[in-house]
């Protein structure tokens, strides 16, 4: 076997793989064939054709070659691919609308779990591999809880995640989320100066302003806010410039590319590179607008790529970095007291912190559907990690209370809704709710809306671009108030629709207004009436207003920097 192991890894290290599939399967003896053997067998199909029934069958052999030995090196490696590429499929069959990932591997996974449990809780790798499983499971709780054993990890992304998935927690105040994001700090590396070019700061004529994201593809949801940066330039004035973390570019980045004056991938860049290359092109103000979400870029404004740093957009609380200068926000999203539980200084928009570009889709005002359905339609298109045991609660209340109601959710995010269903089934509810799959045509998505007489907001992280997309159509949106940033942003876009009675001060008070508005068809149908008519012209979709406000904003920040 000693000479058959420096011939495979000859053969590996020459992308031989289906040479190699062929030694283990047909040259080497069952009874010499170890863990290792299978599993490298598995890695090899994977990388020789990455498709859906190569991650299948990759999943058998290291399903074999965990089995086949189970508390051995080889065997834990076999069962961290075992998860991971498991994981790989399920995304695949999401993104696919193909709905057979079967539930028994994940149930398969978990008993694996429970055999390792302190594997789990002491080794990062299968930590993070176990992470994603919950993440596909909506089990919140459980990503919190390895997170936090990792804590204390030199990979920024871990205490990333965790701050941001516990925006989805009921018990995680401002105070609590600010004292764990100042931790962030101490994550990044921070370059010696003599390994970086110079930051610029002299005043120029002409602002020049950049925006770091890796989300400026496929429509995503960051893209319609962007948008009405971009429509309102003030070109006699500033200079914009995308910097895009994007492997895989598209007929989205591509429109965004010609709405500025210059975009720079700094994918694949290591750090040094990514920070050099935006420090040479002297921004005078740069965007970070992920957070702590996506593929999170926060080393870059570690190590400052310009003299004004703003947090925009992708993520609605503190970045806990010293060098953020600022986050843009509004006067219903961040209270004046609260100010000191934000590293960064706040920007208060003269109306709401961000405005949406709007969608190519007509608009044309729709009956309300409970008079042709005769019952109510509830409806929420949130991510459904956003959906938490409170919300599902709260929801299963007003089912339970407004007779034949139906609730519609969909699949946005790659995740097994089987698992959100069991939920429902403790309240006695699950055949109210309807899950729509996930729809790859955006018409196809916004037309649903047309289906929903009341939507229901999320909370305490509250929905954003789904809030915007049912007022776009003329659904009215019920919120409930918070207590930071992302869980007042539905109050803050009903604030600014002038729809203050959808927003709900606590849990019983929500139940309440949604159950009323169900006994009263003719104010419900008063309420979408208004919307459809005023919504365009409010400062949720007024993009000649906001991006003026916002351009004002920044050349004072500018003006006061180098005056």
């Amino acid at each position: 076997m000693h000479e058959r192991a420096s011939d495979l890894k000859l053969l590996f290290d020459q992308k031989k793989y289906t040479e190699i599939i062929e030694m283990i399967e047909n040259d080497i003896k069952d009874e010499d064939i170890n863990s290792g053997l299978i599993n490298l067998l598995g890695v090899c199909k994977i990388l020789r054709d990455n498709t859906r029934i190569s991650l299948k069958e990759a999943i058998n052999d290291f399903r074999k070659a965990y089995i086949r030995e189970r508390n051995t090196k080889n065997a834990f490696e076999a069962l961290k691919n075992l998860i991971n590429v498991s994981m790989e499929l399920f995304d695949l069959d999401f993104k696919e609308n193909i709905n057979n990932f079967p539930r028994k591997l994940f149930e398969e996974i978990f008993s694996y779990l429970n055999e390792n449990k302190s594997l789990f809780e002491t080794e990062e790798e299968f930590a993070l591999a176990i992470i994603r499983v919950f993440k596909r499971t909506l089990d919140v709780e459980s990503v919190i809880y390895y997170l936090e054993k990792f804590i204390n990890s030199k990979n920024p992304d871990v205490l990333c995640s965790l701050l941001y998935h516990n925006s989805f927690e009921n018990n995680w105040d401002q105070k609590r989320f600010f004292e764990t994001a100042k931790k962030i700090n101490e994550k990044f590396t921070q370059y010696s100066e003599d390994k970086l070019v110079s930051l610029n700061s002299v005043k120029k004529e002409k602002i020049s302003i950049g925006f770091v994201s890796a989300d400026i593809r496929n429509n995503h949801s960051i893209t319609h806010f962007l948008k009405s940066i971009l429509i309102g330039k003030r070109r006699d004035e500033f200079n914009i410039c995308l910097f895009l973390n994007i492997k895989d570019e598209d007929n989205n980045t591509e429109e965004f590319k010609n709405l500025v004056d210059k975009s720079v991938n700094i994918y694949g860049l290591n750090d040094v590179e990514a920070i050099n290359t935006i420090r040479r092109l002297e921004m005078d103000i740069i965007f970070d607008m992920m957070g702590v979400t996506s593929h999170q870029k926060l080393l870059l404004f570690k190590n400052r790529i310009a003299p004004i740093q703003i947090s925009w957009c992708g993520f609605c609380n503190t970045t806990g970095l010293s060098e953020m200068d600022y986050i843009i926000a509004d006067k219903h999203t961040i209270m004046k007291e609260e100010e000191n539980l934000y590293y960064e200084k706040i920007i208060f928009m003269p109306n709401i912190w961000n405005c949406h570009s709007g969608f190519k889709t007509l608009r044309k005002e729709c009956n309300l559907p409970a008079k042709k359905n005769n019952f109510i339609t509830f409806g929420s298109f949130n991510n459904f990690k956003k959906i938490n045991d409170d919300v599902i609660r709260v929801w299963s209340q007003i089912l339970l209370k407004v007779k034949n109601s139906k609730l519609i959710l969909k699949a946005s995010t790659n995740c097994s809704s089987d698992f959100l269903l069991d939920k429902f089934k403790i309240y006695g509810v699950v055949s109210s709710v309807n899950i729509i799959p996930y729809k790859k045509d955006f018409n196809d998505h916004i037309n649903e809306y047309k289906k929903i007489d009341l939507a229901l907001d999320t909370f305490p992280y509250n929905g954003v671009t789904t809030s915007f997309e049912a007022i776009w159509m003329g659904v009215p949106v019920l919120t409930m108030d918070g207590q930071n940033f992302n869980s007042r942003c539905g109050a803050s876009i009903n604030m600014n629709l002038n729809m203050t009675s959808l927003i709900a001060e606590n849990k019983e008070d929500y139940v309440l207004k949604a159950v009323n508005l169900s006994q009263n068809l003719s104010k419900l149908e008063n309420f979408r009436k208004y919307i459809f008519d005023k919504a365009i012209s409010s400062p949720l979709f007024n993009i000649k207003n906001f991006s003026n406000d916002f351009y004002n904003c920044l050349e004072n920040i500018y003006n006061k920097k180098n005056d």
